[in-house]
C-alpha cells in the first residue's frame, strides 16, 4: 500500500466516521428559568443563578416570562432589569434565550384580548324567558340517581373500599387500589353541563378526581383541587358534550395511599354563557324556537360574561362561576335557542387561544418585535406546549384544515416572524406537539381531529428542544431523520443521573448539541450533579 492510499483511506475512514460524533461535544448547556422580571428580587435571584451556573460550566439560559407577551403593559422598572441581567450573561459569556409566542398555555396572550380563547361550541341550547331574564332549561334534565349517597345502591357500581359514612361515602387507606363510584348518565350533544360536589379529606394522600368518560373520550380535564385535609367544600366541574349523549361519571382516587376520602351531594345541570366568548369566530346567535332570528342590542341586551378571561387576572380563568344570563323585554314563556362558544379549562386553569384568528397573529408579531427590542437575543424559543384544545370555533372550522394543519401552519408563521424581526437568529421549540410519538397524534385531550403533520410546519433550520423521556429512542431519531439539531431538555426535577439514558441515546443519533438543566419547580439542587453527569457520560 502506498503511503498516499494509506492517507486515502484513513480520510475515508474519518468519511466513515458517525455525524453526530462531534455533536457529543454538546457545545450547548443550558438552564431552564421561569421569572418575572418586573420583580427586583428574581433579577437578584437570576444574577446569582447565571453566576453559579456558569461556574459549573453551562454557557446559556432560556429564560420564560408570562411579561414577555406583555411588554407594552409592563412598568419600565421591568426593563431596567432586563438591562441588568443582559449585563450579566455578557459579563459571563452566557447567552440568553428569550421564550416566547404562549401557544398552548396562553394566559400571558389572552391578557390582551380573553375572547381569542379557543372555544367548545354550544348549540340549540334552550332558554325560556321569564321576568324580563331568558334562562337555560334543559330540554331533558340529567337524571343523576343517589346524588345525595343515601342509597349507594342506586349507582351502578362501586368499588369495595367505598363505604357508606353518616349519608356519604367514603374510602379510607386504599393503599393504591382503585376506590371508584360510578354510574351512567344521558346528556344531549353539544352542551355546557356544571357538575357540583361536597368533598371532605383528612390527612388524604392522593388525588380526588370527578371523570366523565365518553367511550375513549375524556370530556373533564381541570383538576378539581381538593387539598389533602379539608372541610366538606364544595367543588365545581364545568364540560361541554360536544358530539356525545353518554357519559359514564366517575368520583374516586385512582392513586390514593393513605389517609380518608369523603364524597356527597353530587349534582349535575345543563348551564350555559361559563366563561362566554365572543369574536368573528365564535359567534352568539339567539333564535325564537320557530328559528326566526333575534338582534342583540334591539330584542335582547347584549350578552357578556364579565368573568370569563378576568379571574383571577386579565387573561386568567376560571372553571365555574355564576354565568350570566340574557335580558329580554320578550314575553314570558317565550323559548329561545341559543348557540355560542365557551372557553374550557384543562389541570390547573389552562388555556389556549385560538391561532386561526387574525387577531393572534398580530399579537405574535407584536411580542416578537418588542421582545426583541428589549432583549436583541441571538436567538428565541417558540412555546408551542401541550396544546390541549383546538379546531372547534368557526375560524378553525371555517380553514378546513386538520388540527395538524393549523398547527403547522401557526408554525409557519411564528418563524416567518421571528426571521423578520431577527434575521439569521436562531429558532428553537418544544418538541411535543411535533412529534408523533409523543402529543402531534389523533385523540389528544380536547383537540377536534388528527395532530399529525404538524412538524411540517418546522425546517430543518429549526432547533428542538425534545423531552419526553419516555419515548427518547423514538423521539431523538425521528427529529434527526427530518434534519433538526435538537438540545436535550433533561432532568425535569428527577435524578440527575437520568441524562445518561438521553445521551445513551444522543450518540446513535446526528445533530444533537446540548443539553437543559429543566426543572418545573424551581429545583437548582442538582444544578452542577447534571453537569458533571453530563461530562462523565459524553
Amino acid at each position: 500500500m502506498t503511503l498516499a492510499r494509506f492517507f486515502l483511506g484513513l480520510l475515508a475512514f474519518a468519511l466513515l466516521l458517525p455525524a453526530h460524533a462531534k455533536a457529543m461535544e454538546l457545545p450547548d448547556r443550558w438552564v431552564y428559568l421561569q421569572t418575572n422580571l418586573q420583580v427586583d428580587k428574581n433579577a437578584d435571584e437570576v444574577e446569582v443563578l447565571m453566576r453559579r451556573a456558569a461556574k459549573a460550566g453551562y454557557n446559556g439560559f432560556l429564560l420564560a416570562d408570562s411579561k414577555f407577551a406583555k411588554l407594552g403593559d409592563v412598568i419600565p422598572r421591568y426593563f431596567t432589569n432586563v438591562e441588568r441581567v443582559k449585563r450579566v450573561a455578557a459579563e459571563l459569556k452566557i447567552t440568553v434565550v428569550p421564550a416566547l409566542f404562549h401557544i398552548g398555555y396562553s394566559e400571558a396572550m389572552l391578557w390582551h384580548d380573553p375572547n381569542l380563547a379557543e372555544a367548545l361550541p354550544v348549540k340549540d341550547a334552550l332558554f325560556v324567558v321569564s321576568g324580563g331574564v331568558g334562562r337555560p332549561q334543559a330540554d331533558a334534565p340529567v337524571q343523576l340517581k343517589g346524588g345525595d349517597m343515601s342509597n349507594l345502591k342506586l349507582w351502578a357500581w362501586k368499588d369495595d373500599n367505598m363505604v357508606a359514612d353518616a349519608g356519604a361515602v367514603r374510602v379510607t387507606d386504599p393503599k393504591g387500589a382503585n376506590a371508584r363510584i360510578s354510574q351512567k348518565l344521558k346528556l344531549t350533544p353539544f352542551r355546557q353541563y356544571h357538575l357540583s360536589v361536597r368533598v371532605k379529606t383528612q390527612d388524604f394522600h392522593g388525588e380526588p378526581k370527578v371523570n366523565l368518560l365518553a367511550g375513549k373520550l375524556a370530556l373533564n380535564h381541570a383538576i378539581l383541587g381538593a387539598k389533602p385535609t379539608q372541610p366538606w367544600t364544595t367543588h365545581h366541574v364545568v364540560f361541554n358534550s360536544l358530539d356525545r349523549s353518554e357519559v359514564q361519571l366517575y368520583l374516586g382516587c385512582w392513586d390514593g395511599g393513605t389517609g380518608s376520602l369523603w364524597w356527597d351531594d353530587v349534582k349535575l345541570e345543563e348551564t350555559a354563557l361559563v366563561n362566554l366568548v365572543r369574536r368573528p369566530g365564535a359567534p352568539l346567535v339567539v333564535k325564537r324556537e320557530n328559528g326566526a332570528a333575534l338582534v342583540e342590542g334591539r330584542d335582547f341586551e347584549r350578552v357578556v360574561d364579565p368573568k370569563s378571561g378576568t379571574v383571577p387576572w386579565k387573561g386568567g380563568f376560571e372553571a365555574w362561576h355564576e354565568p350570566p344570563l340574557i335580558k329580554t323585554s320578550l314575553p314570558d314563556g317565550t323559548r329561545l335557542r341559543v348557540s355560542f362558544f365557551h372557553a374550557i379549562t384543562v389541570n390547573e386553569n389552562q388555556v389556549m387561544i385560538c391561532p386561526s384568528e387574525p387577531k393572534t397573529v398580530e399579537l405574535l408579531r407584536d411580542e416578537a418585535r418588542r421582545v426583541h427590542a428589549a432583549w436583541g437575543a441571538s436567538g428565541y424559543m417558540m412555546s408551542h406546549d401541550e396544546i390541549r384544545c383546538l379546531n372547534w370555533c368557526d375560524a378553525c372550522q371555517r380553514r378546513q384544515l386538520t388540527p395538524g394543519q393549523i398547527l403547522a401552519d401557526n408554525a409557519r408563521t411564528c418563524v416567518k416572524i421571528l426571521r423578520e424581526v431577527n434575521p439569521g437568529g436562531k429558532i428553537y421549540v418544544w418538541s411535543d406537539m411535533f412529534d408523533p410519538h409523543h402529543n402531534a397524534h389523533a385523540d389528544y385531550y380536547l383537540v377536534n381531529g388528527d395532530l399529525a403533520g404538524s412538524w411540517e410546519g418546522l425546517d430543518k433550520d429549526v432547533i428542538i428542544i425534545p423531552w419526553y423521556f419516555g419515548k427518547r429512542n423514538e423521539s431523538l431519531k425521528f427529529f434527526a431523520d427530518r434534519g433538526h439539531r435538537q438540545i436535550i431538555a433533561g432532568y425535569y426535577d428527577s435524578k440527575p443521573e437520568q441524562i445518561r439514558d438521553w445521551l445513551d441515546v444522543a450518540k446513535k443519533v446526528p445533530g444533537v448539541t446540548g443539553v437543559m438543566y429543566t426543572t418545573w419547580k424551581r429545583n437548582f439542587r442538582d444544578l452542577e450533579r447534571f453537569l458533571e453527569v453530563v461530562k462523565e457520560t459524553k
